[in-house]
């Protein structure tokens, strides 16, 4: 298995702290974003590779960032720049994932994850739950418990069995508060779905949470719930909470 990290975006919503500077580098406590995210890859078995996909903007500060680690952590992770320079030719995660797979082999599953995502619980559950619903794809699931809130995000209705049945990219009225995480299992099988939804000129590469609809409604796709917490850092007041998360939790 490989894992992905998504780490290409501008996150223009942060601005001013990320005008120069990328989003998953930016400090919860002492360490940046990402750091939390390589922690928990270190609970699974059978990692061969972490990848780390960013763009020409940030690609300088990430090889700083890579060369910070650990000798044997260092080892494992391989930097990949897109080429982006802006958020206006920025490939979008989904482009990012295309990518990568035409610089990787396709041999053995991908373990997604976006970069500015913190949460507190591990991976091995998920990764177990993906591995059970072989060959289908599973994501990532977290309630907010505020349908309001939930307008902001990919809203997701599963069933007895945890298939997503219904996807919904920001809905004005959510009939759910259940959200889509950048957390995704691909089995090797399933990576030609990249490609193949990229082909029709209608779909983008920026937005995933239309490529997981895209994905529930051709394919079996299960949704694992995540408990405890989780927050998307993708703006100021998300990030100011999530310093204020982690002080409750030292």
């Amino acid at each position: 298995m490989k894992v992905l990290i998504l780490a290409a975006g501008y996150g223009t919503r942060l601005y001013p702290h990320t005008r120069n500077f990328p989003k998953p580098l930016l400090k919860i406590g002492r360490k940046p974003i990402i750091n939390y995210l390589l922690e928990k890859t270190q609970e699974l078995n059978g990692v061969s590779r972490i990848v780390v996909v960013t763009n020409n903007r940030f690609f300088k500060q990430f090889q700083a960032w890579r060369d910070s680690l650990p000798r044997s952590l260092k080892r494992s992770v391989r930097l990949l720049n897109d080429m982006s320079t802006s958020p206006e030719d920025k490939l979008g995660s989904i482009g990012d994932m295309h990518f990568v797979l035409r610089k990787e082999d396709y041999r053995g599953d991908f373990l997604v994850l976006g970069g500015d995502n913190f949460f507190k619980a591990g991976l091995l559950d998920f990764v177990r739950f993906a591995r059970k619903k072989y060959p289908s794809i599973s994501v990532g699931l977290f309630d907010i418990k505020d349908k309001r809130e939930a307008r902001h995000f990919g809203v997701v209705r599963i069933n007895k069995k945890n298939r997503i049945v219904e996807f919904s990219e920001k809905p004005s009225r959510p009939k759910s508060s259940l959200v889509a995480m950048c957390l995704y299992y691909f089995p090797q099988v399933k990576l030609r779905l990249i490609k193949e939804y990229l082909a029709n000129s209608f779909n983008s590469g920026d937005a995933a949470g239309s490529y997981i609809g895209w994905l529930s409604r051709k394919d079996k796709v299960y949704g694992y719930v995540f408990s405890d917490f989780w927050l998307d850092i993708g703006h100021k007041v998300i990030y100011k909470k999530a310093e204020r998360v982690f002080k409750n939790k030292e």
